[in-house]
């Protein structure tokens, strides 16, 4: 890995095999022996980048162009086929909207359950709970399950909690911080900056043009599984609205 650089990824690829519809248990047995006669489905081909530290890279692509299958095989999620090389370097920790949210659970359960999955010991989910419950202004709701929640209440309490994670790297899917009255849009907004973006290496995945346009030191395009990267966003911008269609 070279100092200056976070995620290397060299030929990646990514073919999902998939079973047929009402085949036999035979058929399925069979199949999980040897692959010859399944269908395939190739959602990444060939992908070869290099993420900076502290670069913002953006993702763009329509529905199915493997934009989510990319962040988790970043995030060693799933793995990619033989052949592909993905090295990376500090902490990755990926960041969406109700990630890991329980409707049946409170929301200092939930407090507690997400932070675990960002990383965070009960005891420093302690020290930030009442931090938590300010800001996503649930104070009198703090007990109560969250799928009484609004759909508004559930999205600050979430992007509240998301604010705690620690990374060197976040993979992101969409802004999550646009919820809520403008006053709490202006204040998500702030905290995004200071907690996310400062000094950390960002790879979002949105379909906000405007957003990647402002935000983006490169971009990526994906089209069918494969890459084309941009150093400028007027030009990548250009090529994605001219020339890519909806799989």
């Amino acid at each position: 890995m070279i100092s200056e650089n976070c995620i290397e990824i060299r030929n990646l690829s990514k073919t999902f095999h998939l079973d047929k519809k009402g085949v036999s248990i035979k058929d399925k047995l069979e199949a999980l022996i040897s692959r010859r006669h399944r269908p395939t489905l190739k959602a990444l081909s060939n992908i070869n980048l290099t993420v900076k530290k502290g670069e913002f890279l953006g993702i763009i692509g329509h529905n199915g162009s493997g934009k989510s299958t990319l962040l988790k095989l970043i995030i060693g999620a799933m793995n990619p086929d033989d052949g592909s090389s993905i090295k990376t370097e500090g902490k990755i920790i990926r960041l969406a909207l109700g990630m890991g949210f329980d409707p049946n659970l409170t929301a200092r359960d939930n407090i507690y359950l997400n932070g675990t999955i960002l990383g965070l010991s009960f005891k420093q989910i302690g020290k930030k709970f009442d931090e938590i419950i300010d800001f996503a202004e649930i104070e009198k709701f703090v007990d109560t399950p969250v799928k009484f929640y609004s759909s508004g209440m559930a999205s600050k309490l979430s992007f509240a909690v998301a604010m705690q994670a620690e990374a060197d790297v976040f993979l992101i899917d969409e802004f999550f911080g646009d919820v809520g009255d403008e006053a709490f849009k202006a204040k998500s907004q702030k905290a995004f900056e200071n907690n996310i973006l400062a000094g950390k290496t960002i790879i979002h995945v949105t379909h906000s043009l405007s957003l990647i346009d402002e935000r983006s030191d490169r971009i990526l395009i994906l089209e069918n599984g494969e890459a084309k990267i941009y150093d400028e966003s007027q030009e990548a911008l250009d090529y994605y609205l001219n020339n890519t269609k909806p799989s």
